[in-house]
């Protein structure tokens, strides 16, 4: 079925034949490679951009500020359009950085490399450590541990040897696997389940052989199409940037959702293999680079005087009363979630980020958020609106939202019966 993403008085159309979900890029080469729940649909991004370069008859300059796993980039680099992109999240960034390196490496060294390091993991000269973390003994068969360890040596061992982009993407079949290797559960999104058990799981070398296999097919079959230039930086998009002034005709991104969604924690399984973080403190060092879009980030957070920040001065009057009854339900619950000091610090991050983004973005150009809504401890809070005026502020013409699917309207289980809605935020510079 085909949707209208904007209204017929917006500058332009696009009709959408893909819901804005990631689900559909795990069938499409590149992207799988890692299922990254956050993310958002390929497809939609080059619909997106054929629309809007047909309307200014040239190839756009993108920019993704929230680039996760790198779907934008590649997406506007196989439609021909030179792309940035920003992602905080080191493991992510990480990510994002092979998916980007493949276009410029030969596939047949991948697959000489995967068969090198398959060989050096089974010959089994290395002995992992005894003490492993209680979370991946819990999460991994001992005998399963031990052999994703052994290919973890062998990849960190033979790494002086690669090409850097050829290791990134041998690091990245290690990952892609670690879930597939586990005995446990996954709940929706990317937590772990450790008290639920799967039938099947995969074991590491072979999933590893299948997975390197599976990324040389795809870069032979893909490669070619990824003409236009990709750059990625390691880098926080509440910080002004390296960009020139002017030089970006289109945002498409996904920001955080201001739904309480731990973005630190829905990959501790993967940093926790590779000892990136240990306890619950280093998750905290992590969500340090993150906007503030859950409540375990607000650990000392000053909100009363960010609130009076002169930045959130356009939605202080609808927001300072979001906050005050969040603060006085929380009383009355038994987690007391610190809600009202996550809603003002994630749209004074968002204030931030436009910030940064008017002074790249050229007049005229346009900046696409996909963005949800949310009703913590069920009071509304408009992200949409509060976005749009936010970005108003300093210095953007407009905006308008188009509505693609609501969100809360199954009531079993749920916390609170406040309908809710996921669209595209549609800004104009």
């Amino acid at each position: 079925m085909q949707q209208e993403l904007f209204a017929s008085e917006s500058t332009f159309t696009v009709e959408l034949k893909n819901e804005t979900s990631f689900v559909d890029n795990m069938k499409l080469p590149i992207h799988r490679w890692f299922r990254f729940s956050a993310g958002y649909s390929a497809m939609w991004v080059e619909t997106l951009l054929r629309s809007h370069d047909n309307s200014i008859g040239t190839r756009s300059t993108v920019l993704d500020p929230f680039a996760g796993s790198g779907t934008t980039l590649l997406a506007s680099s196989h439609h021909g359009s030179t792309a940035y992109g920003w992602e905080s999240q080191p493991f992510i960034y990480r990510i994002a950085r092979a998916k980007v390196g493949s276009a410029r490496i030969d596939p047949c060294e991948l697959k000489d490399a995967g068969e090198d390091i398959l060989m050096t993991a089974r010959r089994g000269t290395y002995e992992p450590p005894m003490n492993e973390h209680p979370l991946l003994q819990k999460c991994f068969y001992e005998d399963v541990l031990r052999d994703l360890r052994m290919l973890q040596h062998a990849i960190a061992s033979k790494s002086p040897i690669y090409d850097p982009k050829i290791h990134d993407l041998l690091w990245l079949a290690l990952v892609a696997i670690l879930r597939p290797a586990s005995h446990v559960g996954t709940a929706q999104w990317q937590y772990i389940q450790p008290n639920k058990t799967k039938s099947k799981i995969v074991r590491p070398f072979e999933g590893f052989t299948g997975l390197v296999r599976k990324i040389c097919e795809d870069i032979l079959t893909e490669q070619r199409h990824l003409s236009a230039e990709m750059h990625l930086a390691l880098h926080d998009a509440r910080i002004a940037s390296t960009l020139d002034p002017e030089s970006i005709d289109l945002v498409v991104t996904s920001p955080p959702y201001a739904n309480n969604f731990d973005y630190a924690d829905a990959t501790r399984l993967e940093m926790t293999f590779l000892g990136q973080v240990k306890n619950w403190s280093d998750l905290r060092s992590i969500r340090d680079s993150l906007v503030h879009a859950c409540s375990q980030h607000m650990t000392g957070y000053d909100s009363d005087a960010v609130l009076a920040d002169p930045l959130l001065d356009p939605i202080r009057p609808t927001l300072g009363r979001i906050y005050e009854d969040l603060a006085a339900i929380r009383l009355t619950r038994g987690g007391k979630k610190a809600y009202h000091a996550m809603i003002v610090g994630y749209f004074y991050d968002m204030a931030q980020v436009w910030k940064n983004l008017r002074r790249v973005v050229r007049d005229g150009g346009t900046a696409h958020f996909v963005v949800g809504d949310s009703a913590p401890y069920g009071v509304y809070v408009p992200v949409d609106t509060f976005l749009g005026e936010l970005a108003i502020s300093v210095g953007f013409k407009d905006y308008e939202f188009a509505e693609l699917r609501r969100r809360n309207t199954k009531w079993k289980n749920r916390k609170h019966r406040v309908p809710l809605k996921e669209g595209v935020l549609e800004v104009r510079a």
